[in-house]
């Protein structure tokens, strides 16, 4: 199913479509403010699973993120912050950036990792950030599965490649090429460990 949204005004009728779908365990593809990603229900382990098995990874190993609608509720999933992190998340977010923080007990146990820490992103894309909100908790994120990212930033043509796989392609426009600048928060000093769409002068 493709499911069209307008970017800045999403219709709340189709918002609660794509809610309802997560809600019942659907594997759903939506924009970010870089590219499109694979998106469930975290707290729906079957959702997660089934993310993990098109993208070929084990869930404790699989390069995954949180979105989140905002700072307080990525706070909830993330252990305590020194005011340092805190404040360097307030400045870059809503962005475009992933940063690894140590996980809270919230983070469900099939995506708590060896080393006990989470990706969490607030992307600055109203789709994404609405749909969470109407959810009431974040949803997973992944990048979609092979190599061919330039093929997927039009909807229309990843519905026609990868649609099968999922039970739902929101188009919310035509996407971005280049992911998510990755920051580790974790150790005494952030370190970047992927440089992509978000400045970073650390």
């Amino acid at each position: 199913m493709l499911l069209t949204l307008h970017p800045d005004n999403p219709e709340p009728r189709k918002v609660q479509l794509i809610q309802q779908c997560l809600q019942q365990g659907g594997v759903v593809i939506y924009p970010t403010d870089t590219i499109y990603g694979l998106g469930c229900d975290i707290f729906q382990p079957k959702a997660v699973e089934r993310i993990c098995r098109i993208k070929q990874v084990q869930p404790a190993k699989a390069q995954l993120s949180f979105i989140c609608h905002d700072l307080s509720s990525l706070s909830a999933y993330a252990r305590q912050l020194p005011n340092t992190t805190y404040r360097l998340l307030k400045e870059h977010l809503p962005g475009p950036y992933t940063f690894i923080l140590p996980a809270s007990r919230q983070v469900p146990r099939i995506l708590q990792s060896k080393k006990h820490s989470i990706g969490l992103r607030v992307p600055d894309n109203t789709i994404a950030r609405t749909i969470v909100k109407e959810l009431g908790r974040p949803i997973l994120s992944a990048s979609l599965p092979g190599e061919l990212v330039e093929h997927y930033t039009d909807p229309e043509i990843i519905h026609g490649q990868v649609g099968h796989l999922v039970d739902m392609v929101v188009d919310g426009g035509i996407g971005g090429i280049v992911p998510s600048t990755i920051i580790d928060c974790t150790g005494d000093e952030p370190v970047l460990l992927r440089k992509g769409a978000g400045a970073w002068k650390g």
